[in-house]
């Protein structure tokens, strides 16, 4: 499965990574690429979470326009 992920440093300068699709789905890490190992770890755990509880995996994430 693949699934977009957002990734944003915060003011200590963690990583942050968030799974729009999978509400509550967030990881960090001291970088990019440990904080792409985390959520990759974290998604697997909620997608887990969600089937056992009989929830749909994901939600819908669409991308729109805003004239800016």
């Amino acid at each position: 499965m693949k699934l977009l992920v957002t990734l944003e440093a915060d003011e200590t300068g963690m990583i942050i990574a968030e799974c729009p699709s999978i509400p509550g789905c967030v990881s960090q890490g001291c970088s990019e690429a440990e904080a792409l190992d985390s959520i990759r770890e974290a998604i697997a755990g909620c997608l887990a979470a969600r089937q056992a509880n009989g929830m749909p995996l994901t939600i819908a994430v669409r991308e729109v326009e805003v004239p800016v």
